[in-house]
């Protein structure tokens, strides 16, 4: 799977996860609504600053938005790798 698009998956599943939109996320990040909506659809390429970035408000490592997503995800990915 495209890193990016892997990396647009776990950073979707972990911000609705705590309740957060994609507005909110940006507000938290300091990044942008639009990157954040491009980031979710794999048409991103964050550098590991970024990943950081992202990371911290929702209080999880780097490393997790780059972890295999599970075989339920893999419809959605290529759903969200057409889009």
């Amino acid at each position: 799977m495209d890193v990016r698009l892997l990396v647009g998956l776990n950073f979707r599943k972990l911000r609705t996860m705590r309740g957060l939109t994609q507005e909110q996320a940006a507000e938290q990040t300091g990044m942008s609504q639009q990157y954040i909506s491009g980031l979710e659809r794999g048409h991103r390429n964050p550098t590991v600053l970024t990943l950081h970035e992202l990371g911290s408000p929702l209080g999880v490592e780097p490393l997790e938005l780059l972890r295999p997503v599970e075989d339920g995800e893999t419809d959605r990915a290529e759903w969200v790798k057409a889009t």
